[in-house]
């Protein structure tokens, strides 16, 4: 059976929430890369997922150094998604990070 590699993106995330994917199917998510865009400051992020019912964090106030990026699943971890999650993110500071998540779409029915 072929894989659908998908990927997703945010550029300029900030104080306000941002909405990185929302998933219609069972979905594996197998990379979220957070990097802080700024030129000389540090910043932190939230990364997570509201199941219809809750938000469940993967990290929160996680800080992330002046050029650089965390890799929130890393050591070849993976997380399901059900159809109807949602991903979201969110900086401490205005305009500091961009986000690239990839996802393998329809795993399972």
């Amino acid at each position: 059976m072929p894989q659908n590699f998908r990927r997703y993106t945010q550029n300029n995330v900030g104080t306000v929430v941002a909405t990185v994917f929302t998933s219609n199917s069972y979905d594996t998510v197998i990379g979220i890369h957070v990097s802080n865009i700024l030129p000389s400051a540090s910043i932190t992020v939230d990364v997570y997922v509201n199941d219809g019912a809750q938000d469940i964090y993967l990290v929160k106030s996680a800080p992330i150094p002046q050029g650089s990026s965390l890799q929130i699943l890393d050591g070849g971890a993976k997380m399901v998604v059900h159809s109807g999650d949602v991903m979201y993110v969110k900086s401490d500071t205005a305009s500091s990070a961009d986000v690239w998540v990839s996802t393998v779409d329809a795993i399972s029915t």
